[in-house]
């Protein structure tokens, strides 16, 4: 079974806004450009992407700028202290991707088809939230 990889866009409080799915020989900055074209502009309000290191280079600036023209990129990098050190904006996309991994059907690639892969990342999502909105007091 080849593995794939899972882009997600998502917003200040974690939940998904779009995400893509597709084989693991695909670099990150291509997936990424991948994952903004889908948007076709759901999302004007969209100003500012902060992505890991894996979306740096002048390709994803391009094509991304191709895409979104407003968008401005921020690269979050890792601190290589040695020590585990909290980075800001990072922690919200791996603290989703935990969030989704504790879904079963996420946890491993069962699916063969991405679009199948896709449609449980979203299901997944969807039980997130609604979650939230059962459980929340005020």
């Amino acid at each position: 079974m080849k593995s794939k990889k899972r882009h997600v866009l998502v917003d200040t409080q974690g939940l998904l806004m779009e995400a893509t799915v597709h084989a693991t020989d695909i670099q990150d900055r291509d997936g990424g450009v991948m994952l903004m074209a889908t948007l076709f502009g759901l999302y004007p309000f969209l100003l500012k992407l902060y992505a890991n290191a894996g979306y740096q280079g002048a390709k994803f600036q391009q094509g991304l700028a191709h895409v979104c023209h407003s968008v401005n990129v921020e690269i979050v990098r890792r601190c290589d202290v040695g020590k585990f050190v909290v980075l800001p904006k990072r922690w919200i996309v791996e603290r989703t991707i935990a969030w989704l991994n504790r879904c079963r059907r996420l946890s491993r690639d069962w699916e063969c088809l991405n679009c199948n892969a896709l449609v449980f990342l979203r299901w997944a999502s969807v039980r997130m939230m609604l979650r939230r909105l059962c459980n929340h007091t005020s």
